[in-house]
């Protein structure tokens, strides 16, 4: 039997246990009840983010801070926003904003490049949708800096357009059902590039060898420190912290409770663990209709935006079909796994990018971002 004092510590964690999953759910209750009733809460927030705009034909300027805010709903790596964008008459420049860049998870900044890419192709579809031809450069004298120069011509409102305010990344389980060969194929060309292609994975038996990679990839995160720290500073416990903040993961987003900021740092400890982790990836990869792994054949920010722009194709033609997506980035973020990955899928010496599961299923509520003053240059 337990000595008092033993028994006495087991029952205050079993209780502080009970009670904060009761105060989640409850706190949990009152936010699915009453989202709509508050102004600027962040279903009012998130509403007037995740939208298509309305702007003049003739006021060049007004047209060009949009096409900036279309820009701005592209994904980034833990919704870090890491770009800045500066409006010139006749173009758009955007820079990685290292300021935001996440050096425990993405050391060599791969996926600040990949995302400054998915913004880099917003712009160009939002430019085309508006009588703009976007046309961009590299600068290979810079870190990154794009500039996408833009020409009047025929307006074409593309089906990949359209998506733009309805994409999200879908951090949740989907239904398992195979999509058609056709919209394989569909999401093929869109996702493919100059130097870069995708490896679908749609057998079971690959998708169970593939998770095995998550897997390994998630466990050495989980036991890296830095790393959890880094993520955790990124996460929006509450949604008024999300709605204040306007960047970061927000938990509702990734299908957990809303929780107030203090309650969630303590609850982080204890529920975000190893084994409930990777029992969260294996129910979500064997949910999923497939995996999309994207293959560049280079390993410089120019080639990574080009990823990027590629992804995000892929990603708003999957939402134009009526398919979520969403990243397992753990098999090319740790470095010491990603050969063995990459021997896994037989690529040679090329770097594996993105890893990406997709299927059909329900989403959840969209991430926020910050106003287009912030983050023009």
């Amino acid at each position: 039997m337990p000595q008092p004092s033993m028994f006495n510590h087991m029952m205050t964690r079993r209780r502080f246990i009970i009670s904060s999953m009761a105060a989640i759910g409850g706190l949990a209750t009152v936010s699915a009840c009453s989202p709509e009733k508050n102004p600027g809460s962040y279903m009012d927030v998130a509403s007037g983010i995740w939208r298509h705009g309305k702007v003049e034909a003739g006021n060049r300027s007004a047209v060009l801070r949009e096409l900036v805010r279309y820009a701005t709903l592209a994904p980034s790596s833990h919704n870090t926003q890491c770009w800045k964008f500066r409006i010139d008459d006749r173009s758009i420049s955007i820079f990685p904003d290292f300021s935001r860049r996440c050096p425990v998870v993405d050391p060599d900044d791969h996926h600040l490049f990949v995302s400054i890419g998915c913004a880099m192709e917003n712009l160009i579809q939002a430019a085309s949708a508006n009588g703009l031809d976007g046309n961009a450069v590299f600068d290979p004298s810079s870190r990154g800096n794009v500039r996408v120069s833009l020409e009047p011509t025929n307006a074409v409102v593309t089906p990949l357009f359209k998506a733009i305010p309805e994409r999200q990344s879908t951090r949740a389980e989907y239904d398992r059902k195979p999509i058609s060969m056709n919209e394989l194929a569909m999401l093929e060309r869109e996702g493919t590039g100059k130097g870069v292609r995708i490896i679908f994975l749609t057998e079971r038996a690959a998708m169970e060898s593939l998770l095995d990679y998550v897997v390994q990839g998630n466990t050495a995160q989980m036991n890296d420190s830095a790393f959890v720290e880094e993520l955790k500073a990124w996460i929006r416990f509450s949604e008024s912290d999300a709605v204040r903040r306007g960047d970061g993961l927000y938990s509702a987003s990734s299908g957990n409770p809303s929780v107030p900021s203090w309650l969630g740092s303590l609850l982080f400890g204890l529920f975000f663990t190893e084994k409930n982790e990777n029992d969260k990836y294996a129910k979500q990869v064997r949910s999923s209709a497939g995996i999309a792994v994207f293959v560049s054949e280079g390993e410089n920010p120019e080639q990574w935006i080009e990823v990027g722009r590629c992804y995000e194709r892929f990603a708003l033609q999957c939402t134009a079909l009526g398919i979520r997506n969403a990243m397992l980035n753990q098999p090319v973020e740790v470095a010491a796994l990603r050969p063995q990955f990459g021997a896994f899928l037989g690529i040679g010496e090329h770097r594996p990018d993105l890893v990406v599961r997709f299927g059909r299923g329900s989403g959840l509520p969209q991430s926020l971002r910050r106003p287009v003053e912030d983050v023009l240059a």
